[in-house]
């Protein structure tokens, strides 16, 4: 026994990371290549109500952990994670590890491991931003299903705010943090433009799309809006903040002043950065907003903690033991989240992505909302768990 607790401390540092974020105070296209618009196959996949778990789209999924250097930053290094579409034939490798620990990790919904980026088309891009010193692979189930429909997803590493590298302070993290959105873009961007890279000819630099969640939705709203007098990046073009830390963060003038769709989104249940922050931030933002509160969700609905606690169980550690592996901070968000009695999992993680992939869909691709899940009708007919609103 002694050696499977050192074995699955890494798991324990994972847990511990991915809530260490979550504190009140807020420190916490379908694009084929050739189409504008979904076939009525795929719209009604995106509205499938009875399917408990969100379908995914017509692509398959690749992914693939690069690094990049930041020179004009002393050489700042972040790891980054990458999902994008791949061709079928390429769909036979390797499924992806999400690693843990050492030799323990979580397994891949769809993705392959390093496989060729598809050649037909160019896509979106999409950044990830993960919560106060958690990792880029917290909420997987979402990155792996924004590929699928034809999104290229980039969630960085934020050094200094990581698990595997913690301890800034709030306002170097929140700075450096508002500094890597661009400078991953710049990234992306740089190897879409290189004819020797992976990723030459893959993306459209006509518009980005950044989501994230906890002090990551925070990032998210900084990203469009600016932070400490410095713009936002004119390149972000719609934001999807979930369970975002807001109040007290963001003035209403600022967010009065954003000009980019955002959607809001979160659980009425988080009693860690509570629903609240959306209905401040929707009251005051001009641009068009959509508040999506789910009825019965907490903060860690949104991320992959359950998988976590699962995986601990799975390897006979149970809950009674986790204390002792340093794994005391995951006993009331899996008590929370992912027990008998508590909302279910797969009803959030649908409703989650239905939301953040039609408003993407519709913002970042221009593709009608024909089903018109972005509103308030569609909600009160469909989804008895969400409360819409909609300007």
């Amino acid at each position: 026994m002694k050696s499977s607790i050192i074995q699955v401390a890494p798991i324990a540092c994972t847990v511990v990371a991915l809530l260490a974020g979550c504190k009140g105070e807020g420190f916490d296209s379908l694009d084929t290549g050739d189409t504008d618009t979904c076939t009525s196959e795929t719209c009604e996949a995106l509205t499938d109500t009875d399917d408990p778990v969100f379908p995914l789209g017509p692509w398959d999924v690749g992914h693939r952990r690069l690094e990049a250097t930041d020179s004009a930053r002393d050489n700042r290094t972040l790891p980054l994670d990458v999902w994008y579409p791949i061709d079928p034939e390429d769909k036979q490798g390797t499924l992806t590890v999400y690693p843990l620990g050492t030799g323990i990790g979580l397994p891949a919904m769809v993705a392959i491991e390093d496989a060729p980026v598809s050649a037909t088309g160019n896509r979106k891009l999409i950044l990830f931003s993960h919560g106060s010193e958690g990792v880029s692979t917290q909420s997987t189930p979402l990155m792996e299903t924004l590929a699928s429909y034809g999104y290229v997803v980039v969630a960085p590493e934020h050094i200094g705010n990581s698990q595997g590298a913690p301890g800034d302070s709030f306002d170097v993290a929140a700075q450096n943090r508002f500094d890597d959105v661009s400078f991953v873009v710049d990234t992306m961007f740089a190897r879409n433009n290189d004819g020797a890279d992976d990723f030459f000819g893959a993306i459209d630099e006509s518009g980005v799309g950044v989501a994230g969640h906890s002090f990551g939705g925070w990032t998210a709203i900084a990203a469009a809006a600016g932070w400490e007098g410095a713009q936002g990046d004119d390149r972000v073009a719609a934001i999807a903040p979930i369970s975002a830390v807001i109040e007290d963060r963001f003035s209403t003038e600022v967010l009065s002043s954003l000009s980019r769709p955002v959607l809001l989104l979160g659980g009425t249940k988080d009693t860690d950065v509570p629903i609240s922050n959306n209905a401040y931030a929707f009251e005051n933002l001009s641009s068009p907003a959509y508040q999506v509160d789910i009825e019965g969700a907490t903060h860690t609905h949104f991320a992959n903690v359950c998988a976590i606690g699962d995986k601990l169980i799975e390897l006979g550690l149970g809950k009674d033991q986790w204390s002792a592996i340093g794994a005391e901070a995951l006993l009331a968000p899996y008590e929370q989240t992912c027990t008998e009695g508590a909302f279910p999992l797969e009803q959030a993680v649908r409703l989650q992505n239905l939301y953040v992939v039609t408003f993407f869909n519709h913002h970042l691709q221009g593709m009608p909302d024909k089903d018109g899940v972005l509103t308030q009708k569609f909600a009160l007919d469909n989804e008895p768990d969400v409360a819409f609103s909609g300007k």
